[in-house]
């Protein structure tokens, strides 16, 4: 069985074919090209402004003209992270089908956001389905910065009600999300000729969940630049140490699941730096048992290098790292287990021949908060003499709790399944903050089915929640076609 034998069968066969179109962000030049191709297949009205967002509309039902606007809204880009080599820019994702879930091999799903996608391009060609004027909102770029929201086309869009298919659990329906800012820190560092009696050794880190950086935060998952650095920086208080090398993470909005250093240490101290290693990694197996069931932490002979890293550089980076803040700032006071404010201590990376850029995240539904962690993120690496940019960031949108498209959310779930919904926020970064910049009289939410491990190699979603989301839609179409405006 493939996912074109899963039922909806529409919605499976159209995100089949996305999960075959390459889609990085700011990438997204071949999903696009799907977009226009798949409008001209099946004479669907389409336009496209000058950052490439794209618009698809379909006239309402004989008799629901007079029904409001309804956007359809979800992002053409995916998060590319892989546990194998993987050319993401142009293979497609293999897909496999376990149980009641469908994950990919070794790759992340991009399930976040195709399923949006599948199910507004299946809304636009069905025939079956009852609704009023609708328009399609497909967004680029909104993993790396939400560079197409943000610069959404005068006019593009009309609608008085936005429905984001951007959302990863049934039975919840999001009503406001967290604002967000990067925070990039760039040391630079003299080169030294590697001492001659060192030996050199490469300590590495990988297997880890890591995950999303807003939606899994709260979950304890290893950070791997700071599971490197722990040891670096142990290591830095016994003995002189000079880095190589240094590379861990990829993405602002993942958490690290792998990362490795290069460094060099006397000659003399080379057994005891090993057997430090083997006690540091039991420490580690055991604060992790029952979670990071997959985390390594290994390390082996280096090659002598020609340069190393400066020792002053090799130190403030080693001890910020470490001591950088990652995770859970503080809890929301208004919705019960809801995450407010956090950072995320994304990657270090080797830039050039004389710099090393650590990038983080920092995420709060709290705009003065979010601004407090940046802030404190900067202060720490200004100490260890990095130089600090913040990104322009995205706002947070502030939940509606009169919101119609709520209601009617709602009011359909509990006509199809028998139950309330829960009515929540979410710590991640929904374009639904920039839009309603744009235009403040949107009304609203954010609904999806049910995906685990986003942004990274374990993404998942649950097939029978596909289901279940489809047929939610379809009734909330036809609940807001019969709204007046």
């Amino acid at each position: 069985m493939t996912i074109r034998d899963l039922k909806p069968a529409l919605v499976w066969e159209i995100f089949d074919e996305i999960t075959k179109v390459p889609r990085p962000s700011k990438k997204e030049e071949k999903i696009r090209q799907y977009l226009l191709d798949f409008a001209a297949k099946h004479n669907v009205p389409v336009k496209t402004d000058a950052i490439g967002n794209v618009v698809m509309s379909r006239a309402a039902t004989p008799g629901h003209e007079n029904a409001p606007v309804l956007i359809l809204q979800g992002h053409m880009d995916m998060v590319c992270e892989s546990n194998k080599p993987f050319d993401f820019e142009n293979n497609p994702i293999t897909t496999i089908i376990d149980g009641d879930w469908v994950h990919a091999d070794g790759t992340t799903l991009g399930a976040d956001n195709g399923i949006g996608m599948a199910a507004s391009l299946a809304v636009l060609i069905d025939p079956e389905i009852v609704c009023g004027p609708i328009e399609a909102l497909f967004t680029m770029d909104e993993e790396t910065g939400m560079t197409g929201a943000n610069n959404l086309g005068e006019g593009m869009i009309s609608g008085d009600i936005l429905l984001n298919l951007d959302s990863e659990d049934d039975g919840q329906i999001f009503i406001g999300c967290a604002g967000g800012v990067d925070t990039v820190c760039t040391f630079t560092y003299q080169r030294s000729l590697a001492p001659a009696d060192f030996c050199y050794l490469k300590v590495s880190v990988s297997g880890g969940l890591g995950g999303h950086s807003g939606g899994d935060i709260h979950l304890g998952h290893a950070n791997a630049n700071k599971v490197l650095t722990r040891f670096l920086w142990e290591q830095s208080q016994k003995l002189a140490l000079n880095l190589v090398e240094i590379d861990g993470g990829n993405l602002r909005n993942a958490i690290p699941r792998a990362a490795h250093a290069v460094f060099g240490v006397p000659e003399s101290a080379k057994h005891a730096v090993m057997a430090d290693f083997n006690d540091y990694c039991a420490r580690v197996a055991n604060e992790y048992a029952g979670l990071e069931t997959t985390l390594k932490v290994e390390i082996e002979s280096a090659e002598k290098p020609e340069y190393v890293i400066d020792a002053d550089s090799t130190l403030a980076v080693v001890r910020s790292v470490y001591s950088a803040p990652h995770g859970v700032v503080s809890m929301s006071r208004e919705l019960e287990g809801l995450v407010e404010t956090s950072t995320n201590l994304a990657s270090v990376k080797m830039a050039g021949d004389d710099k090393i850029v650590v990038t983080t995240s920092q995420r709060s539904s709290v705009e003065s908060r979010k601004w407090d962690i940046a802030n404190q993120v900067e202060a720490h690496f200004q100490l260890a003499g990095a130089k600090v940019e913040h990104g322009e960031g995205y706002p947070g949108w502030a939940p509606n709790m009169n919101s119609t498209i709520m209601r009617v959310i709602g009011d359909a779930y509990t006509e199809l399944y028998g139950e309330k919904p829960l009515i929540t926020a979410i710590h991640a970064g929904l374009e639904c903050g920039l839009l309603l910049e744009k235009y403040p009289n949107l009304d609203m939410a954010s609904f999806g089915p049910t995906l685990r491990g986003v942004h990274s190699p374990s993404e998942r979603m649950q097939i029978s929640t596909v289901g279940r989301f489809w047929d939610q839609l379809k009734l909330i179409l036809k609940k807001v076609a019969d709204l007046k405006k």
